[in-house]
Formats: C-alpha cells, sequence, structure tokens
C-alpha cells in the first residue's frame, strides 16, 4: 500500500479502532499489572495524506530529534515512588516510566501512551510497513524509540531504520550519509533537491504521480531537501 491517501485512509480507522479499544501491545498493558488504564485519548495519527500541502513536516530541519523530556523540566516522580493506583507493574513497563512520569501525574496514564504508541506501530505494519517506519522518521507516531525498546522489541528494526531516514525539510552537513533512498506514500507535490557545499545542485526531481521513487545522495552533497514527500527511507548499507 503506497498510495497516499489509502495511508491516510488507514490511520483514520487505526485512530477510531484506539479510541474504541484501548489494546495493548504484547500483553504488557497496564491491566496485565493491575494498574488503572484512562481511557485511550491520545492524539490522532497523522498520516502521509497530511503532507499533501507539501509543507515541511513540524520539526524538519538540519538534524531530527526524538523521545520527550529532552527541553522538559518538570520535574520527575522518582523511581521508587513510580507505582500504580493498584497491582503493579512489570519491569519493562517500570523501566519504560523511569524519567518519565511528571509529578502529579497518573504513572498508569504515562504507560497508556507508550502501549498506544505500540498498537499504532502494530496496525500500520499490517497495512503497510514503509508507512509504519516513515510515521517514525516524521515524528508523527512520537516516542517510538523508547516505547519500542521496553514495551514492544519486537519492531526495534523499525525504529533501527527509521533513524536512517529523512522527513521533509532540509538536513545538512554531517546529518546526510551517502546511500540510496525510497520515498514513503509521497504526495502528487514531492519535489527533492540535492546540492553540494557550493550550493551546486546535484540532484533534483518530482514525483508528480504520487508514486514511490528512488534517489541517491552522493558523498559529496552538503544539503538535502525535501517537500511533500513525506518520508524517505534508507536502502542498503546507508549507516
Amino acid at each position: 500500500m503506497k498510495h497516499p491517501f489509502l495511508a491516510g485512509a488507514a490511520v483514520v480507522v487505526l485512530t477510531a479502532a484506539l479510541a474504541a479499544c484501548g489494546s495493548s501491545a504484547e500483553g504488557n498493558g497496564p491491566e496485565a499489572g493491575g494498574a488503572k488504564t484512562p481511557p485511550a485519548s491520545g492524539p490522532p495519527v497523522a498520516g502521509p495524506s497530511a503532507g499533501a500541502t507539501g509543507e515541511p513536516a513540524p520539526g524538519a530541519s538540519a538534524s531530527r530529534t526524538g523521545g520527550t523530556g529532552g527541553t522538559d523540566e518538570t520535574p520527575k516522580v522518582p523511581a521508587d515512588r513510580i507505582t500504580p493506583a493498584t497491582g503493579s507493574f512489570t519491569k519493562k513497563q517500570k523501566e519504560f516510566l523511569v524519567d518519565r512520569v511528571p509529578e502529579g501525574m497518573d504513572p498508569a496514564a504515562v504507560l497508556q501512551t507508550g502501549q498506544e504508541t505500540c498498537d499504532k506501530l502494530r496496525y500500520l505494519v499490517k497495512v503497510d510497513r514503509d508507512t509504519a517506519v516513515g510515521s517514525i522518521v516524521t515524528g508523527e507516531i512520537p516516542d517510538a524509540r523508547p516505547a519500542v525498546s521496553h514495551l514492544c522489541t519486537r519492531y526495534q528494526e523499525l525504529v533501527d531504520e527509521a533513524a536512517l531516514g529523512y522527513g521533509d525539510g532540509t538536513h545538512t552537513g554531517g546529518k546526510l550519509r551517502p546511500g540510496g533512498y525510497r520515498s514513503a506514500a509521497p504526495t502528487k507535490d514531492c519535489t527533492w533537491q540535492i546540492e553540494d557545499g557550493a550550493g551546486k545542485v546535484l540532484d533534483a526531481g518530482a514525483s508528480g504521480t504520487g508514486k514511490p521513487t528512488r534517489i541517491t545522495v552522493p558523498r559529496t552533497a552538503r544539503a538535502f531537501t525535501s517537500t511533500g514527500c513525506y518520508a524517505w527511507l534508507p536502502e542498503g548499507d546507508n549507516g
């Protein structure tokens, strides 16, 4: 499934499913440990069709940042005080929650966001793997790395692949890795341009059909700009 409109429809179904059942990945949800689980009320997951305007994804720039709390100064609940209202958390759940529960917040609510991340990945992988990886690249499924590391490790390869990809925006300097890349669910307004250190255009193109395309980032590249392409995923050894 590579068509952006189909991908967007899949995301709508995913969001509705999560809101309806609040399912938990790998059977390690708060309920499994006796923790009270708040209703699934996280924001809907944006899909490739959300980039139809051709605007860069929020936060896309010379570098991407992942995870939460990088600049969050809110005091966190100490590890020895992270306990559910009833029952107990599993070891993996506790590890996920360390340094992630703001003072005054129910840790079960924080755990629920991690479980929802796993649920979204599980659904998107079934629909289209590239869309699942692209959603991590663009940050549309936030905090995938800590959730996967502790709550649904079977998706670790998706996170690892996403770390080598690019979302819409401008990427420069040392953030560029030479190699081949394929677009994940581009819109019909997908355009890209690769420049060297002197600003000379090395390659540029567009995918007016909305069909996936492939590009090669050469070793001499110093700037890569993408608009309306959603995400570029690595092919081969781009590490």
